[in-house]
């Protein structure tokens, strides 16, 4: 018997150790969790950036709840199913304190959780309504309307007056956005209601046609596209420059009425409706009596998300009554008398068919992956929409997803409007790799080092002809004033500009350029043309920078022509040479050398030079090397020298100008309103100098 007791003992002993070791594990995973979603809660939330998709942060929050469920004790304050993910932005306005908390909704995943929570409702209050609401995948605001003031002073009869837009911030406290709710259409800035006050809740929004609006001039303009409507309704709403909000078309659905008399908030549905008629667009919503019409109500809704202009993540089904919703609490992060069914992603099986590489306007090469339905060999239908092409970002993705011709793969469209390969379901027999020549000009392509970038570097490639002249053409190249880059597309698009020398061959079509109008009337014409002539005779400085060299800025391009005289004595050059100069590497001595001996770029130059367009430097007047070894940074407005003025005569004198104040910066010359430069001077202990003493420098 003892000899049983002791191994009944060790028995209990090796469970109880089981146990406590998988409650370790488990406090482990959920100290992980929380710190997990509150990193992917920042990046939506606060930096309208998300690095995972709404499916997989709903599956993190899950995980995080079971856990919860199964320990209560390790629950706190700041665990992310306590709190609103938002935080306010001093930037974005000034922080308001809500008068209404402006909570979460809880999310369910199935309709098994929809029917529970209804029927909890019910078995409490058996008349009880429902409404059932399309969940805008947006930002949420609210907005404050007081009554009107008379001339007078006296209360306005039938009129009120939208006083205040605030976000949601952390659902206590928000931002004030105002200035930039009064340029969004749907908000309404009167309304003729007889209240004192009214307080609406709402989604803002971005539709599907604004936000391709958007990345197609993003795109064109060879800067980031935006990765889904909301993330850019959010940064739009957020910033401050009013005018950007109206340009870009945000709109607004009213989805809750948050404080008002009694007629708007005894009842949800009629509230709705009762502001609907003075004009304010409202979210769709249907009324539902119990759990089989609330199912259906939410699976309507998630059929009809290919008609919504706008992008949604679920449906909200809500008590209609609303003083019955307190009685069903969702605690201090959720809204009462509501619940959010999350529609699952959708994915598909496609089969890769055709993969299109595509140069960009900075001469990245991309690529397009046209696709099929594995199954039935039509374009792929996800979320109500057909989809025949994907983007495959770059070779490096290319690689690591194993893309190829006839692959089959798992693509899924969740949340965002853009579809996206996640995952394999039958590798390729070759694996695609990206060619070596440009697509659109057959010059070869460069990969970047340390980054996956694949890029086209001949500047008179078409694909980037208007970036590339446009930046020949700027103020710190050739400064050719009036031909913008708006003027330089339309002339790459018309067939005037092929490459930069074409810049001066437009006077030989100035009646016809005055004929259509591309440029403007005579006087415009001319005026530019006669920018064009006087560019000309800029330093060769300038049209070495004007080049667009990989690597050589304006700095760079002044520190190569302190040795050579002319951009011929530069062609001539070894890249051992070129090293020899200073602040200049293998890799940009490599760059230049490269250029002047591709005959695409030998054949410009020659352009230019027929042209009359300056190749020597000039000598200079009253130069010296009295500055010689010291860099100089010039700031703020000084009493008789321009700034480019002041720069170019350190310049002459043998010194180095730089944009930027640090250790190695020898001397400051401050104007007035010299700034932060001034300021960072002063901490590094660097001398500052002012014109007087500057010019004595150069005077001594």
């Amino acid at each position: 018997m003892s000899t049983d007791m002791n191994a009944n003992t060790n028995a209990d002993v090796s469970t109880d150790m089981d146990t406590n070791a998988n409650i370790d594990h488990k406090k482990i995973e959920y100290d992980g969790l929380k710190q997990s979603i509150n990193y992917h809660m920042d990046k939506y939330y606060n930096q309208d950036n998300p690095e995972i998709s709404d499916y997989d942060y709903d599956q993190l929050m899950i995980r995080l709840k079971t856990l919860e469920a199964e320990h209560p004790d390790w629950i706190t304050p700041d665990s992310p199913s306590q709190k609103v993910g938002g935080t306010t932005k001093r930037e974005a306005g000034v922080k308001v304190t809500h008068n209404v908390p402006m909570l979460s909704i809880e999310d369910v995943f199935n309709y098994e959780d929809v029917t529970a929570w209804v029927n909890k409702v019910l078995a409490v209050h058996p008349d009880c309504k429902f409404s059932a609401e399309a969940k805008i995948d947006g930002l949420s605001m609210s907005l404050r309307y007081n009554r009107a003031q008379n001339p007078d002073g006296t209360p306005a009869k039938n009129k009120m007056e939208l006083t205040l837009a605030e976000t949601r911030g952390d659902g206590l406290i928000g931002e004030d956005v105002t200035v930039n709710a009064l340029v969004i259409p749907d908000i309404k800035k009167t309304l003729k209601l007889d209240y004192d006050y009214l307080e609406l809740r709402g989604e803002v929004y971005m539709s599907h046609e604004d936000f391709e609006k958007f990345n197609a001039e993003q795109e064109r303009l060879g800067q980031k596209l935006a990765a889904n409507p909301r993330n850019l309704a959010a940064g739009t709403l957020r910033q401050l420059d009013s005018k950007i909000t109206k340009q870009r078309g945000l709109r607004m659905f009213v989805f809750n009425i948050q404080a008002g008399p009694e007629e708007v908030m005894s009842h949800h549905g009629k509230g709705l409706d009762i502001i609907s008629k003075e004009g304010v667009p409202v979210v769709y919503h249907k009324n539902c009596s119990n759990a089989e019409e609330a199912v259906a109500a939410i699976e309507e809704i998630g059929a009809m998300r290919a008609e919504f202009p706008f992008d949604i993540d679920g449906a909200v089904i809500k008590i209609d009554e609303t003083s019955l919703r307190s009685e069903f609490g969702g605690g201090t992060k959720y809204s009462s008398g509501h619940i959010a069914y999350k529609y699952p992603p959708e994915e598909k099986a496609v089969r890769m068919e055709e993969i299109e590489p595509t140069v960009g306007r900075t001469g990245k090469l991309g690529f397009i992956g046209h696709v099929c339905d594995a199954e039935t060999g039509k374009p792929a239908r996800l979320c109500g929409t057909n989809v025949s092409k994907v983007t495959l970002h770059n070779q490096d993705y290319i690689r690591e997803m194993k893309i190829g011709l006839g692959g089959v793969y798992l693509l899924k469209k969740s949340g965002d409007i853009i579809p996206k390969i996640c995952g394999v379901v039958k590798e390729p027999e070759i694996v695609y790799n990206a060619p070596g020549t440009c697509p659109i000009c057959g010059e070869p392509l460069i990969k970047e080092e340390d980054t996956a970038d694949i890029k086209c570097i001949n500047p008179s490639c078409p694909a980037q002809l208007t970036r590339t002249i446009s930046y020949f053409a700027s103020l710190n190249c050739m400064n050719i004033m009036g031909l913008g880059e708006t003027l330089v597309d339309a002339l790459v698009t018309n067939g005037y500009l092929k490459n930069y020398a074409d810049i001066y061959k437009l006077k030989d079509h100035r009646e016809e350029l005055i004929e259509q109008g591309i440029i403007g009337k005579e006087k415009n014409t001319d005026k530019v043309l006669a920018a064009i002539e006087k560019s000309k005779d800029n330093e060769v400085v300038r049209l070495l920078t004007a080049l667009g060299i990989r690597n050589v800025g304006k700095s760079t391009a002044r520190e190569v022509m302190k040795k050579y005289n002319s951009i011929q004595e530069v062609m001539n050059a070894t890249v051992e040479e070129l090293q020899d100069i200073q602040d200049i590497g293998g890799t940009t001595a490599a760059c230049i050398y490269e250029f002047f001996h591709n005959h695409a770029d030998v054949d410009v130059i020659e352009e230019l030079k027929a042209a009359g367009v300056n190749m020597e430097n000039a000598v200079a007047e009253g130069g010296s090397d009295k500055l010689a070894g010291l860099t100089i940074v010039v700031t703020g407005t000084l009493p008789t020298l321009g700034r480019k003025e002041a720069e170019e005569l350190i310049v002459s004198n043998g010194g180095k100008c730089s944009g930027s104040v640090s250790k190695k910066t020898s001397y400051v010359l401050a104007g007035e309103a010299a700034g932060s430069k001034l300021t960072k001077a002063q901490d590094l202990g660097i001398t500052v100098l002012n014109e007087e003493e500057f010019l004595k420098m150069l005077n001594d």
